[in-house]
């Protein structure tokens, strides 16, 4: 459909009716973003098809697949149909996501997004150009003109939702294993990582917590004194987080399991699903489309908790999942099981992996709605609020357009190998302009057995995913950072440290996608998009607009190369910790040295025990002392490193709330402060900053010895300075919730 014109449009519509298509294109210079006339519309019952050409070959988007961050155009395909696949190049994974984002010669950028949730392929042509091809619905496009790409992120963002806000909990480091068969072993793993010193803030458990793997139980012998543990946890200001698969046991006798007595009582099934057998055995899908589930989804996860405190929750197998195809009483042979097209899904038919596509629920049939399943259940999951006044944690494998604005996403069952460990940073980048900004990949891998040097190279670049957790299969060897040996060891904590120090940074690039619909990771081109060779590096990584990380993504590497855009960047390494409350990081030959780029590739030394990262002139960033939690680390002091351009400018900003009450931002109880160099400045409603310290202030890029240094107008005597690297250190004692100024001159 056409939907009507804006008042003073930014662009130009042309509709063709004999043979009908619609060209539209800018009104400044006239490029077109989007031309139907190229072939036929084919609009039916159960296919349609649509094509347009594109205006470059940089076309990113169409998640989820296993792919570099811009597309292949040359004949590829890519396939939207939720399915439980292991991440593999060229098939069809948990999530369906038909946006995409183009970049035009001149750095401009637009995006389209289709919201069909049907089954399609999206075929890439060298031309270049696009073919949808979907199993029904209807053809309802939003175009997005951006021009430049964060605006188009932020444009599609107010169409689907801006993401959730994330207790500041979640931000820390998590770990789990499929295999923590007891409390005992689980209680020992915590015990295990406090005596080897290495952060962690969620404990979690795979299936193994489970009674027979059914959801909302527990398993009696082995985990006996279950709700014990997880308040235990607590006192330590540790957090607890279980999986939830999406099938119900139904094998049991009746009356003998409540959850799906109950659900079956108030008919919140999926029909036409019988005995889809998953984890335990024969189950029924709760439609999460019908209102009467949400309200006994509510009451499940409530009474649950009510027994075993636990924090957040883990979705898994919500594609949803199915160990047989269909039923174990197979499918109707009808036109939604057998459609005159089927995309290219994994498996050949859309059953495979799955439950019937005739199956009803209450809006449609899942032939329409199965990609919907894990968004649905997303919404529900994070409307249960079990506890009210605060912010529900909730990590989902299968998504949908909009689904950050109820819950994360981890990447699946990743392998332990190097290739994956690459794949991630796309996978991370991606989800980020699909709104989902808490996204990261099983750091050291899930299936099979990692090695020391790739878990080091993992936990490193895991640090900066938005979302950080160790997880691996049962049956591998173990992964935990204190399982490596001592050198290993003392790699993985420096950079959980480097992560907890940058906490407060990352909260307020959280808080920013969460009001104002940006980016939280993001890739080089966001930022740098007149410069061409920014558009397709995604071996590298930004944290907002000022943190640019450069890993070592293969093995036996001790240099790695990394593009740096036009600008000064400082490397942390040549920071050095004690002023900046940062872990002293290895000191490698050049390490020191700060970067004046013109826009050119570097090589970096990258020893086992380092991770490059680079602070861009310009910015301010807030940091604070790591802490063994966010629960003890949100009460050390804090500190500011300041990067100034070489004009002597930088901005910087730290939100800053309780970190977990519900609606905190909206409700208006929150601090936010704003930094600029070379006044060093805080205004605003300052509050939950009581009793913080800023201890240390640390700016680079002080081209001359200062003679003087104030801090609220008192001499800062013991202010230090380096002309080799000008580099000033500021050690003040100053409160966070009054304002301050420090100058030097």
């Amino acid at each position: 459909r056409v939907r009507g014109r804006a008042p003073a449009p930014l662009y130009g519509l042309q509709v063709s009716q004999d043979p009908f298509g619609l060209v539209v294109c800018r009104q400044r210079g006239g490029t077109v973003l989007l031309n139907t006339t190229v072939a036929p519309l084919i609009f039916t019952d159960q296919f349609l098809q649509i094509s347009t050409s594109l205006p470059s070959h940089f076309i990113s988007g169409l998640g989820e697949r296993l792919t570099p961050l811009f597309l292949d155009t040359a004949w590829s395909r890519v396939t939207l149909w939720n399915r439980d696949m292991a991440p593999a190049p060229h098939v069809n994974l948990y999530g369906s996501h038909p946006f995409y984002l183009v970049m035009e010669d001149d750095g401009s950028a637009h995006g389209v997004f289709l919201l069909n949730s049907n089954a399609m392929d999206v075929l890439l042509q060298p031309s270049p150009a696009l073919t949808w091809r979907t199993t029904g619905g209807i053809l309802d496009f939003y175009i997005f003109l951006g021009p430049d790409p964060k605006s188009v992120v932020r444009q599609y963002l107010d169409v689907v939702g801006f993401p959730f806000m994330p207790p500041y909990w979640g931000l820390g480091f998590h770990l789990c294993r499929w295999g923590y068969s007891s409390t005992h072993i689980t209680r020992q793993v915590v015990a295990n990582m406090t005596a080897a010193r290495f952060p962690l803030d969620a404990q979690w458990n795979d299936l193994d917590y489970a009674d027979a793997r059914r959801d909302f139980t527990f398993d009696r012998n082995r985990f006996g004194d279950y709700p014990e543990m997880v308040r235990d946890f607590h006192s330590r200001g540790l957090r607890y987080i279980m999986i939830v698969d999406a099938g119900i046991s139904s094998s049991g006798p009746p009356g003998t399991y409540r959850p799906y007595d109950e659900g079956l009582r108030r008919g919140v099934c999926v029909w036409g699903a019988p005995g889809a057998p998953v984890w335990p055995g024969p189950t029924a899908f709760p439609d999460f489309t019908n209102p009467r589930t949400h309200e006994w989804w509510h009451d499940m996860v409530k009474e649950f908790h009510d027994r075993v405190p636990f924090d957040g929750m883990w979705l898994d197998m919500n594609e949803p999942s199915n160990f047989v195809e269909g039923s174990q009483d197979g499918c109707p042979n009808n036109n939604l099981e057998h459609p005159p097209y089927v995309p290219g899904v994994f498996g050949g038919r859309l059953q495979a992996g799955t439950i019937c596509a005739s199956s009803q629920q209450f809006l449609s049939s899942h032939y329409n709605l199965h990609s919907l399943y894990g968004l649905s259940e997303a919404i529900a999951s994070h409307r249960s609020a079990w506890g009210s006044c605060t912010r529900p944690f909730i990590i989902s494998r299968s998504t949908f357009a909009g689904h950050g604005r109820y819950a994360g996403h981890w990447t699946g069952d990743v392998g332990s190998d190097w290739e994956q460990l690459y794949y991630s940073i796309p996978e991370v980048l991606l989800f980020n302009l699909f709104g989902v900004p808490l996204v990261g990949a099983d750091i050291c891998g899930f299936a099979g057995s990692t090695s020391e040097e790739l878990c080091v190279r993992w936990t490193q670049l895991g640090a900066f995913y938005p979302f950080m957790r160790n997880h691996n299969d049962h049956g591998t060897r173990p992964q935990e950072p204190y399982s490596f040996s001592p050198a290993a060891q003392a790699a993985m904590r420096s950079a959980l440290h480097l992560r907890y120090s940058l906490l407060p940074f990352l909260y307020t690039l959280f808080h920013r996608a969460h009001a104002a619909g940006e980016t939280v990771a993001r890739p080089l081109f966001l930022e740098f998009p007149t410069d061409p060779n920014t558009w397709a590096v995604d071996r590298q990584l930004l944290w907002g607009g000022g943190l640019l990380v450069t890993p070592v993504l293969e093995a036996g590497q001790t240099k790695v190369r990394g593009y740096f855009p036009a600008g000064t960047w400082y490397s942390l390494a040549g920071v050095g910790a004690p002023a900046v409350l940062l872990p002293a990081p290895h000191r490698s030959p050049g390490a020191d040295s700060t970067i004046h780029s013109k826009g050119q590739w570097i090589l970096l030394p990258a020893p086992l025990d380092t991770i490059n990262v680079h602070v861009r002139a310009g910015h301010i960033l807030p940091l604070q002392e790591p802490a063994f939690s966010t629960a003890q680390s949100r009460s050390k002091a804090m500190a500011l490193l300041v990067a100034l351009t070489p004009d002597g400018f930088a901005r910087g900003e730290l939100f800053w709330d309780d970190g977990e009450s519900w609606e905190s931002f909206e409700r208006g109880d929150y601090t936010e402060i704003l930094f600029l160099a070379s006044n060093v400045s805080s205004d605003g409603e300052l509050a939950h900053l009581d009793g913080v310290l800023l201890q240390a202030v640390t700016v680079l890029g002080v081209t001359s010895p200062p003679q003087r240094v104030l801090a609220n107008g008192a001499i800062v005597r013991d202010f230090s300075y380096r002309s080799d690297t000008q580099v000033l250190r500021v050690p003040v004692s100053l409160p966070m919730w009054e304002q301050f100024v420090i100058s030097w001159s």
